[in-house]
């Protein structure tokens, strides 16, 4: 595996990268056909849909917008991807609310103006008020983490060092505001809720501190702070705590209570994420890829949990680039085949196959049940994960998998 800013021969692209790149390229002109900052809302409506629920009609998720971003620059449209990097950088300066280096996990989509870009919301004429989501509100590590990396990659292709302070900002705040000390020692989920006070949210997540770990590691390689490198190590250091050597997988990650999550319970993309996110990954965590193909898998791809109740688009590409990172290329190629059914008229590739999948997983702390489900829509942040596995293009490193 390559580090950023290391020379490499292009991957062989897929067909399906140049339909997926146009889409993306598609969606940026759709928000706005001009060149100001811009974010990109994340779903529309599906095949059985007029319009989306209120609370994801104008939500633009800082998760897909950094993937989009990534997946722009690697399909060799910096220009667009610029739009979303600096959409990041003006939100991180101009926030309503608070001033600490931290984005939200939403904004409203749309071209920026001068001033705090909007959060996502709705009238909600039954209670005659205007209504917010709290998780959108909020603020999770590992959305922090995707922008830094979106930022760094932007950074990496520009040499705009402005991208590069942003990203190192957004890691402060991750530092100064998820280090958990309590064993295993890593950085818990962030804060959640409505302005001016949030929760902090205690438990601590596998898939957060790896991109943590990316981000700190990334920097660490560029400009040699000891602080960075101490991140990477500390972030790492929870990826070896929650992997279990039999059968071979990646806990979901800890409590509240910082407990160990039981292993009855897992996600695809725990599984896949640490051996394309980490350099020189043990070789007992290849064993999470095979653990993944005998129990998460279903015709066609992968689902995101154990119940197998459909496929999960996004990390089904997932799947497919950490295929191509092991250098199982005719298994990864199969998977992005059967992606090419799963684009919807739009040109953006579905979130599911299934009209809806579980997850398993509970949306926020006032969920009393699983309530976090994907719908065949189309996603920007499918699309991304698509190009990029298409591409043969590592996220975590802004380098070829190959």
């Amino acid at each position: 595996m390559l580090a950023a800013g290391t020379a490499s021969a292009a991957p062989p692209r897929h067909a399906v990268a140049d339909p997926l790149c146009a889409a993306l390229m598609a969606a940026v002109d759709r928000e706005d056909s001009g060149s100001q900052p811009v974010f990109l809302a994340s779903y529309r409506p599906g095949p059985s849909e007029t319009e989306l629920e209120p609370a994801l009609r104008q939500s633009a998720f800082t998760y897909d917008n950094a993937l989009v971003a990534i997946a722009l620059t690697a399909c060799g449209d910096v220009g667009r991807a610029r739009r979303i990097g600096d959409a990041l950088l003006h939100a991180l300066d101009h926030d309503r609310s608070f001033h600490d280096g931290r984005l939200r996990n939403a904004y409203r989509a749309g071209r920026l103006g001068s001033g705090p870009p909007a959060l996502p919301g709705w009238w909600d004429a039954r209670q005659g008020l205007w209504a917010e989501d709290s998780y959108q509100d909020g603020t999770a590590t590992g959305n922090v983490a995707w922008a830094a990396l979106a930022l760094l990659t932007l950074d990496q292709a520009t040499g705009q060092r402005t991208y590069r302070e942003g990203a190192r900002r957004l890691l402060g705040w991750i530092h100064a505001h998820a280090y958990d000390p309590r064993e295993p020692t890593g950085y818990s989920g962030g804060v959640d809720g409505f302005d001016p006070s949030q929760t902090k949210l205690s438990w601590k997540s596998t898939e957060h501190n790896l991109d943590v770990h990316a981000v700190a590691a990334w920097l660490s390689r560029l400009d040699g702070r000891s602080a960075d490198a101490d991140i990477a190590r500390t972030a790492r250091g929870f990826l070896d705590a929650v992997f279990v050597a039999e059968p071979g997988l990646f806990r979901l990650g800890t409590q509240p209570d910082s407990r160990l999550q039981p292993t009855d319970h897992v996600a695809l993309d725990t599984q896949l994420w640490p051996l394309i996110g980490v350099a020189d990954p043990p070789d007992a965590w290849r064993r999470a890829m095979a653990f993944a193909q005998r129990n998460l898998a279903v015709p066609g791809g992968f689902d995101f949990n154990e119940d197998r109740d459909g496929l999960w688009v996004e990390g089904t590409a997932q799947a497919a680039l950490t295929l191509r990172a092991l250098g199982q290329t005719t298994a990864a190629a199969k998977l992005l085949d059967g992606l090419a059914a799963e684009i919807s008229p739009s040109g953006l590739l579905f979130a599911s196959r299934e009209p809806r999948i579980t997850t398993g997983i509970a949306i926020g702390p006032a969920s009393t049940e699983p309530d976090f489900f994907y719908y065949r829509r189309p996603h920007i942040g499918a699309t991304a994960w698509g190009a990029l596995a298409a591409l043969g293009w590592n996220a975590f490193t802004g380098r070829s998998v190959e």
